[in-house]
């Protein structure tokens, strides 16, 4: 994983008003916000932004991905199926921090349709504010990736 503050953001169609929302929060913490999409309304395939922010990730472009769509649920799935991605969908603080203190997740998946815009900014903060743990969670880790 790549230690820069480059982050990518994608979503399906009914996700594009929260995206640009947390592209905004996060580039106000200084983060470098890869933003791919889409941009207009007309509907979309969440498996496709699902897996091109996974792709940018995996690669090492960026150091972590923020994917958005309905339910967080479909987005997140096509994600963790490229290889070296580990997404966790989360509607609560205390799990964004989880995936990224214990799962050492690369990616977090929020549902517009499940939490409004102010928790789905605590959970990108609690998200990108933990830190992996490693010890005895880095062992589990790797059985993920094995």
């Amino acid at each position: 994983m790549t230690d820069s503050k480059r982050i990518v953001l994608s979503s399906d169609h009914a996700a594009i008003q929260l995206r640009q929302v947390v592209a905004d929060h996060i580039a106000a913490k200084g983060w470098d916000v890869v933003d791919i999409g889409p941009t207009t309304p007309e509907s979309t395939h969440y498996p496709i932004h699902g897996k091109a922010a996974a792709q940018q990730v995996a690669s090492g472009d960026c150091r972590f991905g923020i994917i958005l769509c309905g339910t967080g649920q479909g987005i997140m799935m096509a994600a963790n199926k490229v290889e070296g991605i580990r997404c966790g969908v989360c509607s609560d603080t205390f799990s964004a921090s989880m995936i990224r203190q214990h799962n050492d997740a690369n990616m977090l998946s929020i549902g517009v349709r499940v939490v409004g815009e102010g928790l789905a900014l605590d959970i990108v903060d609690a998200f990108l504010t933990a830190e992996f743990e490693g010890g005895r969670h880095a062992t589990r880790v790797d059985m993920i990736e094995e």
